[in-house]
């Protein structure tokens, strides 16, 4: 009996021990890698409430470990890179940090593409647009998981600007090709910088003013460092895109209901909600520059018409350079529009 007891005992241990194996095998960790402190909006109220309902769908079986203000190494421009090359599993970023790698994203950051100023509808847009002529080619070297802009871009600067000849001599900050351009032909001087550098650059006088939503500037202080912020009524003067992607292989090495749950959490209705959240938190951070007394300047018609004649090269010059990359510029203009208009109408 000792014998047989003892012989019971151990195949249950290496049951045991083959079921834990098993179990262990399910188990699935990713690590998410983004650039904005924890308690930035996104990082709160998007990314962890994607991570955490995938975590909470999975059953404990996908952990999402989630790494924000660089804390795995590299600069913001790196992140990219780092997701294909499989240093890290997952990333949130700009594709506007890595200059003509992602063309056909620049179409929403063209000025004024961003009907009635409306980040959900221009997010839906930009993942049906990415469906149609980017998967395959823009981020061909990722699994994309969501695709959006955020709510209508402010200028923040240390003196007024209302007219385009306000920006004259300004060294100003500008988050991507597009916007770098667009100060440019205003008149601005454009200093490329990811955003983390931004209230440094203001402090030190290495910049006069910045462009960025309302939505991170509470974060960044910026109300605190600058008395003046001009916004743009209806078409958003410009909006950034950012993309949040999976290393391709990683995705693929899933068990395909891991992958469900992932694909199910992503997506379009993912981006819209990710655009929906960001323009919500603009109305708080704009009530922290009003409560310090700041200038807000809303610009009116007559403005906005100066405004508009100024950055139109912007767009012509765009749509030329996609040519002579053999891709249909005009064609994603009036795609992109045309998917906005459908979806401020839905």
């Amino acid at each position: 009996m000792t014998h047989r007891t003892a012989r019971l005992g151990l195949g249950a241990t290496a049951l045991a021990l083959c079921l834990a194996s098993a179990a262990t095998a399910q188990e699935v960790t990713l690590r998410l890698h983004q650039f904005l402190p924890a308690q930035a909006v996104v990082p709160t109220h998007v990314l962890d409430v994607w991570a955490d309902g995938i975590e909470e769908a999975s059953g404990g079986r996908i952990e999402i470990q989630r790494f924000p203000a660089m804390q795995l190494g590299g600069a913001p421009p790196q992140l990219i890179d780092q997701v294909i090359d499989g240093t890290v599993d997952i990333v949130w970023t700009l594709p506007g940090y890595t200059p003509n790698r992602f063309p056909r994203t620049e179409v929403f950051e063209l000025p004024f593409m961003m009907a009635n100023g409306d980040a959900e509808a221009t997010s839906r847009a930009y993942w049906q647009l990415a469906e149609e002529t980017m998967m395959d080619a823009d981020f061909a070297d990722v699994h994309v998981l969501g695709l959006w802009v955020h709510g209508p871009g402010v200028i923040h600067s240390a003196d007024p600007i209302a007219s385009v000849d306000d920006l004259a001599g300004v060294s100003l900050r500008a988050p991507t090709r597009m916007t770098n351009q667009l100060f440019a032909q205003l008149g601005a001087t454009p200093i490329g910088m990811p955003v983390p550098a931004v209230p440094e650059a203001l402090s030190q006088g290495v910049i006069d003013a910045t462009v960025i939503p309302w939505e991170v500037t509470a974060a960044l202080r910026v109300s605190e460092l600058v008395e003046n912020h001009t916004e743009f009524p209806g078409d958003a003067l410009y909006v950034a895109t950012f993309v949040l992607a999976m290393n391709k292989d990683r995705y693929d090495s899933l068990p395909a209901d891991l992958q469900a749950i992932i694909d199910e959490r992503s997506g379009l209705e993912f981006s819209a909600f990710a655009g929906r959240v960001m323009q919500e938190y603009d109305a708080p951070a704009r009530e922290l520059a009003e409560d310090r007394g700041n200038t807000i300047i809303t610009l009116d018609d007559s403005q906005m018409t100066e405004w508009r004649a100024a950055a139109d090269p912007i767009i012509s010059g765009w749509v030329a350079e996609m040519d002579g990359m053999g891709v249909d510029g005009a064609a994603l203009v009036d795609r992109a529009r045309a998917l906005i208009a459908e979806n401020l109408d839905n």
